[in-house]
């Protein structure tokens, strides 16, 4: 933005690294020379004079006046990460879920349709297949792996297909590019939740996906401190129609948690990766152990997507992982018991529902993210009553194994 006391960086060279972009992006100083970017933490801005004022408000790219229309904080976020995804530009949003509401709401009006995963976030299925009904917007589920599902529940009116990949919590993956060439032939656009994956094990524009979705909370933050999300893409529709509605709507990111979600990314690259490793070693041991039934890791040459993941997610099967629990007996309740007792026998992992932090997270998700869904949502999904999921941290490996095993070897 012109008129403003911030001084612009100067312009990166081109073609740098993630790791470097995700350090020196997007870092406008003030008159101090500050090296940490600065925290804006105001509700409103001094205007100069009423002229100014008014060109500003009428104009929100001319200048600064209230924090819900534009904060430089939030901006050096948006920038940052859409630098960090490949895309043209960013919005900030104060929740994951706030910015896929952001998505339906500039993206669909009452009589379209959308195609979404069965398999993802239970808010989110909650969110599409519920809420936006009472809008006029019809979801239909259909199974993440199966690409000719997707396109023959195409209707004339889809407007947005919705995957995240990897899902939560079963990490199955989806082919980013067959779903967009599938949007693209009939009109449509395709969304990418990018939570898990994070731009630096995949980038899904470059497969073909028009808008990326973040929950920031998870690993762009990385330390379970703050809420905040994000929607990625060209700059029509994101800028010019998102942007637009953010500053009437009120879904914007606050200037604090943007700047400490801006300060997570800077280690994003080291911590994702380590995470990575760590959580293949963690998965690869678990699938050895006589107590649990199955593990779903897409690094794992064991996983049906396997060969998709190396070639989608950079080599990498990500840092979230997920298990059932053997069990003498296929029911509910024994199911749900057993996997209570691993999660409740740990004493070094959080039970939490919350992902991606540095501190490794377990959790049931039939009873807690995907609690709010039917059964028959929950069983279309995969998520069985003996389900755990782990999202690995950067403790050592030897004490996360020990954690576990206290409640996988008392099992009877």
């Amino acid at each position: 933005m012109s008129d403003t006391p911030l001084t612009p960086p100067a312009a990166l060279p081109a073609g740098l690294h993630p790791q470097t972009l995700a350090v020196r992006q997007a870092q406008p100083r003030s008159q101090w020379g500050e090296h940490c970017e600065a925290l804006y933490m105001t509700s409103s801005f001094i205007q100069p004079d009423c002229a100014t004022a008014a060109q500003r408000f009428s104009d929100p790219d001319l200048g600064y006046t209230y924090s819900r229309t534009g904060n430089p904080t939030v901006t050096s976020f948006e920038e940052r990460l859409a630098a960090l995804e490949g895309t043209e530009c960013a919005v900030a949003t104060s929740t994951g879920m706030s910015a896929i509401l952001l998505v339906a709401l500039t993206m669909l009006k009452a009589g379209d349709h959308i195609v979404a995963s069965q398999s993802m976030f239970g808010s989110t299925m909650k969110l599409l297949g519920g809420e936006m009904a009472r809008f006029g917007i019809e979801t239909s589920f259909v199974p993440q792996t199966d690409v000719a599902t997707w396109q023959a529940a195409i209707r004339p009116n889809t407007r947005l297909l919705f995957a995240e990949t990897p899902t939560n919590p079963l990490m199955d993956l989806c082919d980013i590019q067959a779903l967009a060439d599938v949007a693209h032939k009939h009109g449509a656009l395709l969304a990418v939740d990018n939570s898990f994956a994070t731009p630096i094990l995949q980038r899904p524009a470059e497969f073909g996906a028009d808008l990326i979705v973040h929950s920031g909370t998870k690993f762009l933050d990385g330390q379970g401190r703050v809420m905040i999300g994000a929607v990625c893409g060209r700059r029509d529709p994101v800028e010019k129609v998102m942007a637009t509605f953010l500053r009437s709507g009120g879904l914007n990111a606050a200037p604090y948690n943007a700047w400490t979600a801006m300060k997570g990314l800077e280690t994003l690259a080291l911590r994702v990766k380590a995470q990575s490793a760590a959580a293949l070693e963690l998965a690869a041991w678990l699938e050895q152990h006589p107590k649990v039934a199955r593990v779903y890791y897409p690094g794992l040459t064991s996983h049906p997507q396997h060969e998709l993941a190396m070639r989608q997610q950079s080599g990498l099967g990500g840092a979230v992982l997920a298990f059932d629990v053997q069990a003498p007996a296929q029911e509910a309740n024994i199911l749900r018991q057993r996997a209570f007792h691993v999660i409740d026998s740990t004493r070094v992992c959080s039970i939490t529902a919350n992902l991606g932090d540095v501190k490794t997270t377990i959790v049931h998700p039939a009873s807690t993210s995907h609690g709010r869904l039917t059964e028959e949502q929950r069983q279309a999904a995969g998520v069985g009553q003996g389900l755990v999921r782990v999202s690995v941290g950067l403790e050592h490996l030897d004490d996360l194994k020990a954690d576990l095993l206290r409640g996988l070897d008392s099992l009877s």
